[in-house]
């Protein structure tokens, strides 16, 4: 037998099933409450952009991320404060948890083994449910990559340099090389490997060639950064120092690695200087070292094999 118990909260009225003989206790699995059931009191969380979102829409049990969302509604009305359905009080794994019963699958399916859920980032941290400010993704800010520079500082720095991939621009986002869900791959990256990701963009450097360039197959961030940099072509650092860091001698380039005669030489050497006086030589201006080896990706020349053509 059911007793019908009317909830009455303001100009809340609600229909809920009570069991007979439970002291009048309901319970999160005897009662639905859908937003329509709870606008009348949370008409501000309920705001335009939650009702065109996914979770609006599908105008979803209020309890599928709320608990004791019955037994809340209960004491509201018998005039006591009773539990707090609140998820802001819950712990950053406790309310990924939540959300993970849904978001299973795709993007979030490795989300507990990522970096974000090893350092207790909670998934409030980016996203709002009831508030969301962007156009996809219910996130706290317009723009995906904002939210991502709120804690990445050092990688918003970088990409105010000269030389950057158009993130400030808006022509991309963090999300197009990174997953911030992902726990399978390094760095959260969208691809297996760092090059893998690059040639989705790059697939000129991909080869195969006949001459393969050990540093570029290996990976590309050995002598660029992704995030910015005031060296041309985002380079770690500027030519010839980049080159300088594998081929430090033995070249047969006039010393080449030995950079002293720029740092310390003079324009031009004095009358009687002995010879190989120090002076100021051209190998750190323009583009230096690619200026002969230009291909130095890879070269597929049967007379390529230092990368000159």
């Amino acid at each position: 037998m059911w007793l019908y118990a009317g909830l009455l909260s303001g100009a809340l009225s609600v229909l809920a099933l009570v069991p007979a003989g439970a002291s009048g206790q309901v319970t999160q699995q005897t009662a639905t409450w859908r937003v329509s059931d709870c606008e009348d009191c949370h008409d501000k969380v309920l705001t335009p952009a939650y009702r065109s979102s996914a979770h609006g829409q599908a105008d979803q049990s209020c309890a599928k991320c709320h608990s004791n969302v019955a037994e809340h509604a209960q004491a509201q009305t018998a005039g006591r404060k009773g539990p707090v359905p609140s998820v802001k009080n819950l712990k950053a794994n406790e309310l990924n948890e939540t959300c993970l019963s849904c978001h299973e699958k795709g993007k979030q399916a490795s989300y507990e083994t990522s970096m974000h859920a090893r350092r207790n980032v909670a998934c409030t941290s980016c996203h709002s449910v009831h508030h969301p400010v962007s156009a996809a993704a219910q996130l706290k800010t317009v723009r995906g990559t904002d939210a991502c520079i709120s804690c990445h500082k050092a990688e918003r720095a970088k990409s105010m340099r000269t030389s950057h991939h158009p993130v400030r621009e808006g022509k991309m986002e963090c999300s197009s090389c990174h997953n911030p869900h992902e726990g399978n791959s390094p760095k959260m990256l969208n691809a297996e490997t760092v090059n893998d990701l690059c040639y989705q963009c790059h697939t000129e450097k991909r080869g195969p060639f006949v001459f393969e360039h050990a540093p570029v197959r290996e990976d590309c961030i050995s002598c660029h950064d992704a995030h910015g940099s005031n060296h041309a072509r985002m380079l770690v650092q500027k030519q010839p120092t980049v080159c300088w860091n594998c081929h430090l001698t033995g070249s047969g380039h006039f010393g080449s690695g030995d950079n002293f005669s720029t740092e310390k030489g003079v324009p031009v050497a004095p009358t009687g200087a002995p010879s190989g006086y120090p002076t100021v030589n051209s190998r750190f201006v323009g583009r230096s070292c690619a200026n002969c080896h230009f291909s130095i990706h890879g070269s597929n020349s049967p007379s390529g094999a230092y990368f000159l053509r």
